[in-house]
């Protein structure tokens, strides 16, 4: 089965010898993938149009690329089905999404009525910088999850530059469903290089250009005549193609950025994701659906990696012996390789990642009865990651100059009986031990209150209450079970004891051999998260009812597992694959 939306010369192009290579925001990342779907005609059959790869229209100078299938045939339209079913409990998943074509003016579209007569098999969509992106996850927030009035049209004055790109089967009906758009918009005929288009008052482009029906702001269009009439485009970009080469096979949907962008954008929002899953190099991210899985696979173009400019789900190899070495029990486990240099960024990527979450569908979180929120929950696990991890010297010489690979792990079903923690791994015994007490001084002087502990099996402890957590944070250091000699923190002594002194660890476990047969290609996982339990322990505790989360609740409950884990591809390209079980 062909990859989506390779163009015609890349089809072509012989395959890798090997088969080529989220964590509440990860599914903003999912949505912005399967976002290429736009109006995602799954339920189609025999499109017809060019085939014509909608990349091949968009510049090379593109910051962001979606593009999809979005009338798949045979066994991709019967895996998108059944994954989209499984995930929404819809009959037809992915036709809300045609809402993204609603342009300022326009009555409600029907898919049917409105787009099918002339749609072709692959859309795509571009944005020429991330800065103003904001507007595109509220779009795919109410197609996907529903609710609410639909967002503002991305595209047009003050709003993102770019646009949607899509291969018709009909470029007459085509240029009519423009036209009336267009109208509604209320918009005027203008021309560039001799093509014409119409443009409304609000700054929305529509045109017809090489028999791509183009939707988008007047700079966006501009860019795809300058491309088709014989500029650079992103189709035949060495990075892109590179990437396109490595993708896997039976994708719906990708999502391409470059390094650049992301860096630019400053990390928030979309770019801030984008930056978890990528760090800071040019990457490509496939949406592959199965009957029973969603599989996400990030692959990025890194030459010259390094710790530090990998994203948080990096394909570092001590990223998973590291969760080898958690406690068998474990409902959730991170393995986190080289963390000295990394955990700075580790820690403001997940910060990221809950703020993201946090912001969908609700001007922020509601502390449930129990008194704290999701968000302050994970701000108070944070904090003191930030001040191991902060970039300063003082900071390097006590903590990083020690730092290994670390875990991250939670057990048990209820908050009472909730385990969990962070296990750095020392190499230096001394310096680690040091660390307890350098640290808690200052969680201390940040408002934390510290008082001395006694744990078992240790030679340093000291316990800390900090705003948002609902149990005492210990901080501790000790020899392990393994041998090793590890810093912790953990919520409470049980958590602490569990890390150091596990019955048994993942390395052995069911859940772990389940990961790394989910994930295949010969990848060890590095991440391992059930997501019954992971419900069951929100709806305990209230958080489930509250937003962001009650927004994201069905999707939560259709789940099974998530397993995740990378590994380095031929030549440049390195994969990190997440794989989301359905039930």
């Amino acid at each position: 089965m062909k990859p989506a939306l390779s163009s015609p010369a890349l089809r072509r192009a012989p395959r890798p010898r090997h088969r080529p290579r989220a964590l509440k925001g990860l599914a903003a990342t999912a949505a912005l993938v399967a976002c290429a779907g736009l109006v995602a005609g799954c339920g189609s059959s025999n499109p017809g149009g060019t085939s014509a790869d909608p990349a091949t229209a968009v510049p090379a100078s593109a910051a962001l690329y979606a593009g999809a299938t979005v009338r798949p045939t045979g066994s991709l339209q019967q895996q998108a089905r059944a994954a989209g079913r499984a995930l929404s409990h819809q009959a037809d998943p992915y036709l809300r999404l045609v809402a993204a074509l609603q342009t300022p003016g326009s009555p409600t579209l029907s898919y049917s009525r409105d787009v099918e007569p002339w749609l072709g098999p692959y859309a795509g969509v571009f944005l020429t910088s991330l800065h103003a992106s904001a507007t595109i996850p509220s779009l795919l927030e109410h197609g996907l999850l529903g609710g609410g009035a639909p967002g503002a049209f991305p595209f047009g004055t003050g709003g993102a530059e770019g646009a949607i790109v899509l291969d018709t089967s009909n470029p007459e009906k085509a240029r009519s469903f423009l036209d009336s758009q267009a109208a509604h918009a209320g918009a005027h005929t203008t021309s560039f290089h001799g093509v014409s288009y119409e443009l409304s008052s609000g700054g929305v482009a529509f045109g017809l250009v090489h028999d791509f029906a183009v939707i988008g702001s007047q700079s966006g269009l501009r860019g795809v005549i300058e491309t088709t009439g014989g500029g650079s485009s992103l189709a035949h970009a060495g990075g892109y193609a590179k990437l396109l080469a490595a993708a896997p096979a039976g994708a719906l949907a990708h999502l391409y950025t470059k390094a650049a962008a992301s860096q630019a954008a400053g990390g928030e929002g979309l770019s801030g994701v984008l930056q978890v899953l990528a760090g800071t190099h040019e990457a490509n991210i496939s949406l592959v659906p199965a009957a029973t899985s969603l599989a996400l696979d990030a692959d990025t173009l890194a030459p010259e990696a390094s710790p530090q400019s990998d994203g948080l789900l990096s394909a570092d190899p001590e990223s998973a012996q590291a969760l080898d070495e958690l406690p068998g029990e474990s409902w959730l486990a991170i393995g986190l390789g080289h963390v000295g240099a990394t955990l700075s960024k580790d820690a403001q990527d997940i910060q990221g990642l809950v703020s993201l979450g946090s912001s969908v569908g609700s001007s922020g979180p509601t502390a449930p009865a129990t008194g704290f929120g999701l968000d302050s929950l994970f701000t108070g696990l944070i904090a003191p990651l930030e001040i191991l991890g902060a970039d300063n010297a003082q900071a390097k010489h006590e903590f990083a100059s020690w730092m290994g690979r670390a875990g991250i792990f939670a057990s048990g079903a209820g908050l009472l009986e909730l385990r969990a923690a962070v296990v750095i791994t020392s190499t230096d015994p001394a310096a680690s031990q040091a660390a307890v007490n350098e640290l808690a001084a200052a969680l201390r002087k940040a408002g934390g209150a510290t008082a001395p502990a006694s744990i078992p099996g240790t030679d340093a402890a000291v316990g800390v209450r900090l705003t948002g957590l609902p149990l005492v944070l210990d901080i501790a250091n000790g020899r392990a079970a393994d041998g090793q000699t590890k810093f912790v923190l953990g919520l409470g002594e049980q958590s602490v004891t569990s890390a150091l002194n596990p019955p048994s660890t993942l390395a052995g476990s069911p859940a772990r051999a389940a990961a790394a047969a989910s994930l295949g290609e010969g990848i060890q996982p590095s991440v391992i998260l059930d997501f019954p339990t992971l419900v069951s322990l929100f709806e305990g505790i209230g958080l489930l009812e509250q937003p962001p989360l009650a927004q994201f609740a069905p999707y939560l409950r259709s789940a099974t597992t998530l397993a995740g884990g990378g590994r380095q591809l031929s030549g440049e390209v390195q994969r990190f694959r997440l794989v989301f079980g359905l039930r």
